[in-house]
């Protein structure tokens, strides 16, 4: 099985980390399977199923800032059954982030506006380029920033993946 957290070049870049697993199994077959291993009293895992779609959180105890939700979601797809799902920070961190990457970019581009106009009025327009200069590099770093929080989180993420693939190892995946 390909362990997206593991081995994929890709996700070791991407904040949120993707898998993409075909199954000949119904769709019924592998909810019922998750909502087995999910129920159980030995699972530490609180998650929320609605429909085909399930939310995996780390145990309250263990929770903090940093702390990754798995997210899954069953679907049929001709004959086989696709199991899709995304590693990453919940909700409300990944909404904190895009609003800071949008601040960024707004304060980016009036600091341009403003460095054009001064230019073009033969005006000094010095703090608006360092402006300008300076937004880049604190995109880059909310970039670093996020990757710092998936390291915080790594172990936990492991422990969600490790989850999923006890919950689908009695299915054998579908290769072309």
């Amino acid at each position: 099985m390909n362990e997206p957290i593991y081995d994929d070049e890709l996700n070791r870049i991407l904040l949120k980390p993707r898998f993409k697993l075909m199954f000949k199994e119904s769709e019924q077959e592998i909810l019922s399977e998750f909502k087995e291993k999910l129920g159980r009293p030995d699972c530490p895992y609180t998650s929320k199923i609605v429909n085909q779609h399930i939310v995996i959180d780390v145990p309250e105890n263990e929770e903090h800032f940093w702390s990754p939700q798995l997210y899954v979601e069953i679907e049929r797809e001709d004959e086989l059954t696709v199991v899709k799902g995304i590693l990453g920070p919940k909700p409300k961190i990944w909404t904190f982030f895009m609003f800071l990457h949008f601040i960024v970019a707004i304060v980016f581009f009036i600091f341009f506006v403003i460095a054009y106009s001064r230019w073009s009025l033969d005006q000094e327009y010095t703090i608006s380029m360092i402006m300008c200069l300076l937004m880049p590099v604190v995109w880059v770093g909310l970039y670093f920033f996020g990757q710092l929080g998936k390291k915080f989180g790594y172990d936990q993420m492991v422990g969600l993946h490790q989850l999923l693939l006890r919950a689908l190892r009695k299915f054998s995946t579908y290769t072309d």
